[in-house]
């Protein structure tokens, strides 16, 4: 189990610099990628995406690249050539206003004095960018599996939590249908008692049997398990296990609250109420894995 949140670091050797690439992750329902590059590598913004896009699943996920030192190609000055050109101007200025004034800004109007840098080596280029973002993407998942690991144990201890509310309210409920019938009966007894006409005895009994069956919970109580079982699977398994564990607590609240409508007792209402609790608890925590 991978968290979503997590940071790395990664770099890489580039002529005669450095790159350097940052990894940063947060929690999204989805995949997201932003990817924020120096000026000098805006044209490498889609190639650094999919580096990402084919290694990722699921989260935000945020790349910021910085270069250091002489890492591509610069335009270079050529001070062999602007002393040539600065003494030509001083023997124009002998020539044509002796003792006139020739500012070194105007070498500047010759753009010959600057070389034009080397073509960059692309594969170079993309080869030193895939390493930082591996090197990062190492950092990352070994901060995200750690976080995970808690995570993980901290779901184990909320599903064994509600497994003893399921226990609690399993033997709450034994025995609870024939105490509901009894009740139906007593209440139906004394509605007759003040009613001039007698009701078929029978028709009675069934009406009060379907009302009880209608409050069973028995089958919520059976997928509660099985739901439970499912979860600590997934749980241990590896990969992106984040969008199931979500919708296998989608399933256990519903089967949570379908028990809390059909009980008529206190004790299970309550339990229920804690077992509520506990699933609320667990979703907040799965938003958080990948």
């Amino acid at each position: 189990m991978l968290s979503m949140t997590g940071f790395g670091l990664g770099e890489a050797a580039l002529g005669e610099g450095r790159v350097t690439l940052e990894l940063r992750a947060l929690n999204h329902r989805f995949l997201e990628v932003r990817v924020r590059l120096p000026v000098e590598l805006q044209d490498q913004s889609s190639f650094v995406e999919q580096q990402a896009r084919e290694r990722l699943t699921r989260g935000r996920f945020d790349i910021g690249v910085r270069l250091t030192g002489p890492a591509l190609p610069i335009a270079r000055f050529s001070v062999e050539r602007a002393r040539s050109v600065y003494a030509a101007l001083l023997d124009l200025r002998d020539a044509l206003s002796p003792g006139a004034d020739v500012p070194l800004s105007a070498v500047t109007a010759f753009p010959e004095l600057v070389t034009a840098p080397a073509e960059v080596d692309s594969e170079a280029l993309r080869a030193a960018l895939t390493q930082a973002f591996e090197h990062a993407l190492a950092q990352l998942d070994l901060m995200r599996r750690r976080e995970g690991d808690t995570l993980s144990r901290e779901l184990a201890s909320r599903i064994a939590s509600c497994r003893q509310l399921v226990a609690a309210v399993r033997e709450r409920s034994n025995g609870s249908g024939d105490v509901l019938r009894q009740r139906l009966r007593e209440r139906v007894e004394r509605l007759l008692s003040v009613l001039p006409a007698q009701a078929d005895p029978g028709r009675l009994e069934t009406e009060i049997a379907l009302l009880a069956d209608k409050s069973d919970i028995t089958e919520e109580l059976v997928r509660l398990d099985s739901h439970f079982s499912q979860f600590d699977h997934i749980a241990g398994s590896r990969g992106p296990v984040g969008r199931q564990l979500e919708f296998l607590l989608q399933e256990i609240g519903r089967e949570a609250n379908t028990i809390g409508a059909k009980s008529q007792d206190a004790a299970i209402a309550h339990l229920v109420v804690e077992l509520k609790t506990e699933i609320e608890r667990m979703r907040e925590q799965v938003h958080n894995v990948e």
